[in-house]
C-alpha cells in the first residue's frame, strides 16, 4: 500500500466520521448520544483509555515482529462490566462514582498512566537483541500496575456518567476507545520501529552480497534475521550475535 492508498483511506474514514456525527446530532434515536461527551467523567476517561492502550498496545504488539522471543503477553481488557445498579445509580445522580470520590478518580487514573508509561520506559531502555525475561521484568509489573489501576476506573467513570437506560452504549463506547487506541497504537507505535529497523538493516548489508529473497526475509523481523545468521556462513553471518541464553 502506497502513500496514496493511505492518504485516500484516511480521507475516507474522516469523511465517514463526519458524516456519522451529523446524522447522530440529527436524530431522534441516535445509536450514541453526543451530549455524553460533555460530560468529562465520559469524554475524559474515554481519551484517558484510548491513551493506555495507545501505549499498551503499541509498546508491546509490534515487537512480535522484532525481537527473536516473546517474553510477555499483553492480555486483553475482560468483559464490559455489568449494568450499574439502583446505589450505582444513586452515586451517579449526585455527581460521585459508586465507591470513590472524584478526587480518588483522578488520582488513580493519573496514578495507573504514569505506571504504564514509566513501565514502557524501563522495557524500551532494556530491551537489547539478547535480552531476558529478568531484564523487563520490572517494567511488566509496573505496566500491570498501571493498567489494573486505570483501566478499571475509567470504565467504571464512563459507565456511572451516563444514565442507567443507556449502560449499554455507554459500554459500546468504552469498548470503541479501547479499540481505535490499541489499532492507532500498533500501526504508529509499530510502523516507526519497523522502519527504524529496516534502515538499521539496510545500512548493515551495505557492501555484503545478500540474494533479494533472503533481504526480504531479514527485512521482515529480527527473528528472522537471526535465523538468516544461525544459518549463513563467513562473515557476514558471523557479524550477527547469537542471543543470550536464558539464565538456568
Amino acid at each position: 500500500m502506497d502513500l496514496r492508498d493511505r492518504g485516500g483511506g484516511g480521507l475516507v474514514s474522516v469523511v465517514v466520521l463526519g458524516g456519522f456525527v451529523s446524522w447522530e446530532s440529527r436524530s431522534t434515536h441516535p445509536m450514541l448520544k453526543l451530549e455524553f461527551f460533555r460530560d468529562r467523567r465520559f469524554s475524559v476517561a474515554l481519551a484517558a483509555e484510548c491513551l493506555a492502550v495507545f501505549g499498551l498496545h503499541g509498546g508491546t504488539v509490534p515487537v512480535d515482529a522484532v525481537p527473536p522471543i516473546r517474553p510477555w503477553v499483553l492480555a486483553s481488557p475482560g468483559r464490559p462490566p455489568d449494568p450499574p445498579d439502583r446505589r450505582h445509580d444513586c452515586r451517579r445522580r449526585s455527581g460521585v462514582p459508586h465507591g470513590r470520590s472524584p478526587g480518588g478518580v483522578k488520582l488513580t487514573v493519573a496514578s495507573g498512566l504514569v505506571s504504564i508509561a514509566a513501565g514502557l520506559w524501563q522495557v524500551s531502555a532494556s530491551s537489547r537483541f539478547d535480552t531476558t525475561y529478568g531484564d523487563v521484568v520490572l517494567g511488566l509489573l509496573l505496566i500491570g500496575l498501571g493498567a489494573g489501576l486505570m483501566l478499571p476506573t475509567a470504565t467504571n467513570s464512563v459507565i456511572g456518567s451516563v444514565p442507567q437506560g443507556d449502560s449499554g452504549m455507554g459500554s459500546a463506547s468504552n469498548t470503541v476507545a479501547l479499540q481505535v487506541g490499541g489499532a492507532l497504537g500498533v500501526a504508529v507505535i509499530g510502523s516507526v520501529m519497523l522502519t527504524r529497523y529496516q534502515g538499521h538493516m539496510v545500512s548493515a548489508l551495505v557492501g555484503r552480497h545478500v540474494p533479494q529473497s533472503v533481504a526480504q526475509i531479514i527485512f521482515g523481523s529480527l527473528g528472522a534475521a537471526l535465523a538468516v545468521a544461525a544459518h549463513v556462513g563467513g562473515s557476514t553471518g558471523s557479524n550477527w550475535p547469537a542471543p543470550r541464553a536464558p539464565p538456568s
